[in-house]
């Protein structure tokens, strides 16, 4: 929604053209048009940028008593003028609740009861000092009282030639904000107050808002039909249901007794402001606004040091957001950003949550290959199972686009001669190996620019690698990297370096063998798939002995930097292995390293490129949790991109921060040679500094109804989980209070807090669920690295379960990072791990050369990587639970939801919605459970 002007979320930089396709339906040349042309005044959008943050303001935004549409001064005014219980504290720490009211001539404040005389009882307006917002004097920051509610709760007004303070205490900080922007209103206009609030003083919203009526009201009559009265609020606010206007129109049109097919101005500016003032930002707008509705130069200045964490900014920058963003002429002439501009802002790419420098490469680049996570496609021509799937080219398109540098394809024998692409012969369909290398070569780079891995898994006769080899040097010709490695270096080539190339991935024919094809032992993933699929030799398999496979020398000839070769262990590695030359791991292999001897696995990926790949039991094209990897520097961890979930989108909210090109630089601590990392650490780490992320999440605006939720009708009560996903120490999951009959824009409210150990690891993870009783249905949800968080007051754009961004449908948050020494904003201590059932730790295994990994002290019943001892990555422990997310309609008296801030191990929220299995299939949302190697009956699903 865009309350007061024109908010465009796409690519496009003509807002022109998105308004010509929104009043389409009304006629070229009608009079609605023009009326919506007319705003089009505002200069193109431009993104913003992040600077650090100062001190904090905070703000709550829990509803008004009884509801009461708070939007403007007048609003403030009488509610004053009803008056409300607040609490008036005394010098003797004490509090005592009165009954608070402003006197009809608007010339004093008065309270009840009162000991003393009811002409005592009162302060004049005109003997008013100040106006101060939280525990700002000596009584309110008093020890005994200090703790007892919310800064944001409290206000003080200073009167009199003395200075005295009257000290109160509201229900809210809502409260607080309608007596403060009321009082400062009086303050500013004085005697003349009602005048200035009558018609001959418009505001300038209200003189905006008149003017768009004036303009589609082509008769001059006055009226507009009631029809075109939506229409033209729609157009201003295109995420609004057009339902949600005509009802508003009904109701005051009952209101006011005036029903009918038309609407005059006063009623049409009264539904405008009623529908399109979201409280929260007009609240927060209030906090920053010196006496008026708007915000001036030295106002929104203000606002961008203390909240948006901007420096160096000036009157100059703050003009020009005011001359992009504020609807109105008047307002944008005299440099006042009003609430329809604020809102604007807020919406715009300018605050998102989304560090815009990480938009682009923003990461040094010329550091070898194996210093970088690198994203990877898993069976990426299939559009289902991994089994019975059918095989399909866009799969490529799709996984290119997103950025995808590493691409896996299996060659099989064609029936026409020719090799074919598909991950089993049982799969439903193929597809031809020339042309998914002509796709290749149209689509390797319109995403990114730096190199493209292909794994190679040939399957295939050698007279048909023959012609994979002719085809891969005809198409792809000089992109191919076929320059033998240098043997005086000791890494890889930088990104920078092989920008523009495409690597071959696989098996390399042995020095010294001239024949035209020969023997080579099966790659790891080549021998999963032949045991899958029952060719593996069964002596072979009994005895341990690799299998082997022809492989000819024209195919040979095209690996160069990645050539793969066995893994045996650390120390051989260490030992023996050419920094060209990498290893390929299966999931269940690398999560039983990572596991036992997570430091060993690290510093291998120092140097090696380490490719992990999904068991071959997820027959469901499941995905396994990369971060589960990543903590331990392997750099491909290959995902099964047709799947959406939660694995998912921690792969594709990873790759996000540099510039989606595919290659993330991974933390210092996993680079540097003289550095020992454990990715099992409890704890802080050393040399790397803790901190803290203070999330507010404070509302949603327009969100979507569960898909498949028709029976429910329009009722939508969600709640929003918040999860860190990273090393274990940073594991954790808070969720909010559910909204109850919310309807589309539901007011959160929800301060949660997070510890982060290693905040380049990190990832912050939305999904926003309905609260439901048989199962909370997944609404939308946004990850984001930890690195990309903006500071200040952010939305959040969500997205589908697929990944497609949701218009309109943003969450209202506030972001505010401290380091947990003290530094910044605030001193608080971070979360406690979570907690499950204690599992025991699986048997050492016989490559790691060290001792066995000690399981840490955890609290009893600590899960896998989160205090007790940790499990094989890929695995998840499903605690049977009986509990819910308890809601009203569940026992909790007084209709209250389940307690505020749930804290639960990262994923639980997702795994009660179905989404950790990642299936968009109703089958797929099943708890697979298989058989661990070791013994242990572990998930093997996501």
């Amino acid at each position: 929604m865009s309350p007061g002007g024109f908010v465009w979320h796409g690519s496009s930089r003509d807002p022109s053209l998105h308004v010509r396709a929104g009043v389409g339906a009304w006629g070229a040349g009608s009079a609605w048009c023009l009326a919506l042309m007319a705003l089009l005044l505002l200069p193109p959008w431009q993104d913003g940028s992040r600077q650090r943050p100062m001190q904090k303001k905070t703000v709550s935004f829990s509803t008004m008593p009884n509801d009461r549409k708070i939007n403007s001064a007048a609003a403030c005014i009488s509610f004053m003028l009803e008056g409300c219980e607040l609490k008036k504290v005394r010098s003797n720490s004490r509090m005592y609740s009165r009954f608070f009211v402003l006197d009809t001539d608007m010339r004093s404040v008065r309270w009840e009861p009162s000991k003393k005389d009811s002409e005592k009882a009162k302060i004049e307006i005109k003997s008013v000092k100040e106006v101060r917002v939280g525990k700002k004097t000596p009584i309110l920051r008093s020890n005994g009282l200090s703790d007892q509610f919310p800064d944001e709760c409290a206000f003080s007004i200073i009167y009199g030639d003395n200075y005295e303070s009257l000290d109160l205490v509201a229900s809210s900080a809502d409260v607080v904000s309608a007596w403060v922007m009321g009082l400062r209103y009086l303050l500013s206009y004085g005697k003349h107050t009602p005048e200035a609030l009558g018609s001959g003083h418009p505001s300038l919203r209200t003189s905006w808002i008149s003017s768009i009526f004036d303009l589609a009201d082509l008769e001059k009559s006055g009226r507009i039909p009631v029809s075109h009265a939506v229409q033209l609020i729609k157009a201003l606010n295109p995420g609004m249901k057009v339902s949600t206007i005509e009802l508003k129109f009904k109701e005051l049109q009952k209101a006011s007794e005036r029903p009918g097919a038309e609407v005059g101005c006063d009623l049409f500016v009264e539904a405008y402001c009623e529908l399109c003032t979201r409280p929260e930002i007009f609240f927060l707008l209030v906090q920053f606004s010196s006496n008026k509705e708007y915000l001036g130069l030295k106002d929104l200045l203000t606002f961008l040091e203390v909240e948006q964490g901007m420096e160096g900014v000036t009157e100059e920058k703050c003009l020009e957001i005011v001359s992009k963003y504020e609807p109105s002429k008047e307002g944008r002439e005299k440099g006042y950003l009003a609430i329809d501009g604020f809102t604007r802002y807020l919406l715009s790419s300018d605050c998102s949550i989304f560090d815009p420098q990480h938009r682009q490469v923003c990461q040094d680049m010329a550091q070898p290959l194996s210093h970088y996570y690198i994203s990877s496609a898993h069976s990426a021509c299939l559009l289902e199972d991994n089994f019975w799937g059918r095989s399909d080219i866009s799969g490529y398109v799709s996984a290119l686009g997103l950025g995808c540098r590493s691409i896996e394809l299996v060659l099989w024998d064609g029936p026409d001669g020719e090799p074919v692409v598909y991950t089993s012969p049982s799969a439903a369909s193929c597809v031809p190996f020339r042309s998914v290398v002509g796709l290749i070569d149209q689509h390797a780079f319109t995403a990114s620019a730096y190199p493209l891995i292909l794994c190679l898994v040939v399957r295939c006769s050698a007279a048909q690698q023959r012609l994979a080899a002719q085809c891969l040097r005809k198409t792809l010709g000089e992109k191919l990297y076929l320059q033998p490695p240098d043997p005086t270096a000791s890494y890889l080539p930088s990104p920078e370096q092989l920008k523009g190339r495409i690597l071959i991935k696989g098996k390399k024919l042995p020095p010294g063998c001239e024949d035209s094809e020969g023997e080579v032992s099966d790659e790891e993933e080549g021998r999963e798939l032949a045991r899958r699929l029952g060719q593996e030799d069964r002596e072979a398999a009994e005895g341990g002995i690799p299998r082997r496979v022809r492989l000819s020398r024209e195919l040979s000839e095209l690996v160069s930097l990645c050539q793969a070769v066995p893994f045996q262990d650390f120390e051989s590695s260490r030992r023996g292995q050419r920094y060209w030359e990498m290893c390929s791991f299966s999931e269940v292999e690398a999560g039983r390293f990572a596991n036992e001897c997570p430091a060993e696995l690290v510093s291998y990926n120092k140097r090696f490129l380490s490719r992990v790949y999904p068991s071959p039991m997820r027959i469901d094209a499941s995905n396994m949790n990369p971060q589960d990897f990543w903590k331990c520097g392997c750099q491909m961890v290959a995902m099964n991109y047709q799947t959406p979930g939660l694995m998912m989108d921690l792969n594709a909210g990873w790759f996000r921060q540099n510039g989606a090109c595919g290659y993330v630089l991974r933390p210092a601590i996993m680079r540097e040679e003289v550095s020992y990392f454990s990715a099992n650490a409890k704890d802080s780490l050393p040399g790397v500094p803790a901190q803290l992320l203070h999330l507010k999440v404070i509302s949603g605006q327009n969100l979507p109804k569960p898909k498949g939720s028709g029976a429910k009708g329009e009722v939508v009560e969600p709640y929003v989980c918040a999860e860190i996903h990273g090393i274990p120490a940073d594991c954790a999951e808070h969720r909010t209070k559910t909204a109850l009959q919310s309807g589309d824009n539901p007011v959160f409210d929800e301060s949660l807090e997070f510890q982060i150990n290693l905040p380049e690891l990190a990832v912050l993870r939305f999904v926003v669920l309905d609260d439901d009783y048989i199962g909370d249905e997944f609404i939308a949800q946004y990850t984001i690295p930890f690195e990309c968080l903006q500071p200040g007051y952010r939305h959040v754009p969500l997205q589908s379960l697929s990944g497609e961004p949701l218009p309109h449908a943003p969450l209202f948050v506030h972001v505010a990072i401290t380091d947990r020494r003290g530094g910044g904003k605030g001193h608080r201590r971070g979360l406690a791990g979570r907690r499950g059932r204690r599992v025991a730790a699986p048997p050492r295994h016989p490559l790691c050369t060290r001792g066995h990994h000690r399981p840490p002290r955890g609290g009893q019943g600590a899960p896998p990587g989160a205090g007790g001892a940790p499990g094989p990555p890929g695995a998840r422990i499903y605690l049977h639970q009986s509990h819910r997310h308890q809601g009203h309609r569940r026992g909790l008296p007084d209709g209250h939801s389940a307690p505020a801030g749930g804290h639960r191990p990262a994923g639980e929220c997702a795994e009660r919605a179905g989404l950790l299995q990642g299936a968009v299939r109703p089958d797929a949302r099943r708890q697979h459970e298989a058989v661990h190697p070791d013994g242990g009956c572990v998930a093997a699903a996501q």
